[in-house]
């Protein structure tokens, strides 16, 4: 059973960093993509960050440069480095996994994920 736990969520002013951290046990899919979520209130959810497994990574355009994501080699914990946070980071991010092999075009899309976390709240205050 595969199960990923997010860690590292809190309240920071702008400016801040915050890293988060995703623990993933039973998760054997070696060659997929893992990435990180983001659903602010009222809002879809939306990716932001992504990496497979070779340490090819990607991000959306508003985060880039601030935020980076890692994972270790046994792709047991995925991390999301944020800096320079700002009021607009401010949401519940969440850890998503794939169980079966997408197109890197999808890589965005929550439809592409067959595992989620249960997210971790970052809150961003200006």
């Amino acid at each position: 059973q595969v199960q990923l736990v997010e860690s590292g969520g809190g309240s920071v002013q702008a400016g801040g960093s915050l890293r988060l951290s995703c623990a993933a046990s039973g998760y054997t899919y070696s060659n997929y993509f893992m990435a990180w979520f983001r659903q602010a209130p009222g809002k879809g959810r939306q990716g932001v960050a992504v990496i497979d497994s070779e340490g090819t990574t990607s991000y959306v355009d508003s985060v880039k440069g601030r935020f980076t994501i890692s994972q270790d080699n046994a792709r047991n914990t995925l991390y999301l480095q944020m800096n320079s946070l700002e009021a607009e980071d401010t949401a519940m991010y969440y850890c998503a996994a794939q169980k079966s092999q997408w197109s890197w075009f999808f890589r965005f899309s929550a439809a592409a994920y067959s595992y989620w976390g249960q997210g971790t709240q970052v809150t961003v205050s200006s």
